[in-house]
């Protein structure tokens, strides 16, 4: 797979201004987010403080998670390209914590309409109640937009939660989080869950089955690492992007 050394390859770059009043949100910025670039969109939303920017960071920048201490909470929408193989094309938009889709300045028909998944981060070591509230309300304008997003929900920061405390804090969101869908009659609105960190892999291998889920040529892929194991004696294949450390595919 081609790698890119340079930093500026992926693309990076922020949308200043306000969202939809605070954050410079005009017509030109509906312009862009309507435009058809064919790469599939990824929102990252979530409270403030969530751990939203650190996981951009250290998945796509090569951050180390102790120097993401030092970010400073996000202001603004941060877009990043990122472009760095064949099979790893898409693009990330990074929110901040306080913007209102429900704002009536605030075009969710033209951000939902393009968007390929949206990730939610909840904060595992803080009360989460109202970020499952903020949750409702976001996966269900999405939906009523566009049904054909995949929702995928990262309950983070938990290196600093017990094995049990993992498990329970897990079922427990889970819990409530389709137990709200199913009183809005929104069963066919599927979540997926996962526990990460930016500490260990889990945040990489989160990411990985986020990407996977919008790479096209990923039924070919899987075939191909089924060959590769079938004829060389291998028990396992990855087939990796070799800048984020996401892996693209594997064998079934």
């Amino acid at each position: 797979m081609t790698s890119f050394e340079d930093e500026e390859n992926f693309g990076s770059y922020s949308v200043v201004g306000s969202f939809p009043k605070d954050f410079g949100y005009g017509p030109e910025d509906q312009d862009e987010l309507a435009s058809s670039d064919n790469k599939p969109r990824i929102l990252l939303l979530g409270l403030r403080r969530s751990g939203k920017s650190s996981i951009q960071k250290v998945v796509f920048h090569k951050m180390s998670p102790n120097e993401t201490l030092f970010l400073e909470s996000t202001n603004k929408i941060v877009k990043d390209d990122i472009s760095n193989s064949s099979f790893v094309q898409f693009q990330i938009w990074d929110f901040p914590g306080q913007i209102d889709f429900f704002d009536p300045a605030f075009d969710s028909e033209v951000l939902f309409g393009h968007c390929g998944a949206l990730v939610f981060v909840i904060d595992a070591q803080d009360d989460y109640m109202e970020a499952l509230g903020k949750l409702h309300m976001t996966v269900t304008r999405a939906y009523k937009v566009n049904p054909n997003i995949k929702f995928e929900v990262f309950i983070h920061k938990v290196d600093g939660l017990s094995d049990d405390q993992k498990i329970e804090t897990q079922r427990d969101i889970h819990a409530k989080a389709t137990e709200e869908l199913a009183d809005a009659g929104l069963e066919g609105l599927h979540l997926s869950f996962y526990l990460t960190s930016i500490y260990d892999h889990s945040i990489f291998e989160a990411f990985s089955k986020v990407v996977q889920k919008l790479v096209p040529q990923l039924p070919t892929l899987e075939n191909l690492l089924n060959i590769l194991i079938s004829n060389s004696g291998i028990e396992k294949a990855f087939l990796f992007d070799v800048v984020s450390k996401i892996y693209v595919a594997t064998d079934r």
